[in-house]
C-alpha cells in the first residue's frame, strides 16, 4: 500500500515556552501504531502539533530500519528524539549521540550459551505454525520469537491468542531467568510473537540518560504492566507515566493535556 503522505513536521516545530521544558516519549508498536503497522496520517498530524508545544521523541524496541518502516524515512526528522532498541542507539535532531552492543557486553562464549539454549528449547515444543528466524540478533538485544519472525500477519494474529491461552512466552521466559540467573539478564514482552532479552538497566529506561535537562519527561505505552516492555519506564520515577491502549488513545491523552 502506498504511504500516507507526509507532513513537514520539522517546519512546524516552533519554539514554544514548554517545548524547552517538557518532553514526550512515545512508546511505537500500540501506542503511535498499530503493532508492525504504519503510522496513519490522523497521528501523523497529531505529532507535527505536539511538537510545537512540547519537544517529542519515541523509544522502541525495534531497530531504527523497523521503526523508519512504521514512522516513516524521514523518522530522524520527524521527532527531536529517536531511541531505537530502547535507547542503545539513541539520536538528538538527527545525529547519532550514543550506540552500545550486547555482544560486546555479554562476550562470545555466554551470548552462544543463550543462543544454543534457545534454539534447543523451540525445538522441542509444538505450537500450530512455526516459520522462521526465531532468534533476531540486534546491536542491543536478542528478540526471541517462538512462532519466528518470518510469520505472516494472520500467523502473527493467531500466535498472539494461542500464547494468550498457553502462555507460551511467559512460560519460555520464567525457564529462562532461572537457566541464566547468573549473566543479569532482563526478559520483557512485548508485541504479538516475541520477547526481548538484554542486560539489566537496559530497558527504556536506558534512553532516560539522555533527556537530564527536562523538567518533565512524559512517557506513553501499552504494555506498561510489570513484564511489559514498557513497564520500567512507566513506573520510573523520572517520568510521568500514562497508560495507553491505542494510538487514537494517546491522541486523546496528550490532546486533553495539551489542548
Amino acid at each position: 500500500p502506498q504511504s500516507p503522505p507526509r507532513r513537514n513536521m520539522a517546519a512546524q516545530a516552533a519554539a514554544t515556552p514548554a517545548k524547552g521544558k517538557v518532553i514526550c516519549l512515545f512508546d511505537v508498536d500500540g501506542t503511535l501504531t498499530p503493532a508492525r503497522k504504519e503510522v496513519s496520517p490522523e497521528v501523523l498530524a497529531f505529532l507535527a502539533d505536539l511538537r510545537t508545544k512540547v519537544t517529542i521523541g519515541f523509544v522502541g524496541g525495534s531497530d531504527l530500519k523497523k521503526q523508519q518502516e512504521q514512522l516513516g524515512e524521514d523518522v530522524l526528522s520527524m521527532f527531536d528524539y529517536c531511541f531505537s532498541e530502547n535507547g542503545l542507539m539513541a539520536f538528538k535532531d538527527g545525529v547519532k549521540i550514543g550506540q552500545q552492543s550486547v555482544a560486546s557486553h555479554l562476550g562470545e562464549d555466554n551470548l552462544q550459551r543463550l543462543i544454543n539454549w534457545v534454539l534447543k528449547y523451540l525445538s522441542d515444543i509444538t505450537l500450530p505454525c512455526k516459520r522462521g528466524t526465531f532468534i533476531e540478533f540486534r546491536a542491543g538485544m536478542l528478540n526471541v520469537s517462538p512462532v519466528g519472525r518470518n510469520c505472516s500477519q494472520e500467523e502473527r494474529d493467531a500466535f498472539e491468542i494461542y500464547d494468550g491461552e498457553h502462555n507460551i512466552r511467559s512460560t519460555m521466559v520464567t525457564a529462562m531467568k532461572a537457566e541464566f540467573a547468573d549473566l543479569n539478564l532482563t526478559f520483557s514482552i512485548g508485541g504479538q510473537i516475541s520477547f526481548d532479552v538484554f542486560p539489566q538497566g537496559w530497558d527504556k529506561t536506558f534512553a532516560l540518560q539522555y533527556v537530564t535537562e527536562f523538567e518533565e519527561i512524559h512517557f506513553f505505552g501499552d504494555k506498561t504492566y510489570e513484564g511489559g516492555n514498557d513497564f520500567e519506564i512507566y513506573e520510573d520515577p523520572r517520568t510521568i507515566g500514562h497508560a495507553v491502549t491505542c494510538p487514537e488513545d494517546t491522541m486523546k491523552i496528550c490532546g486533553e493535556i495539551w489542548p
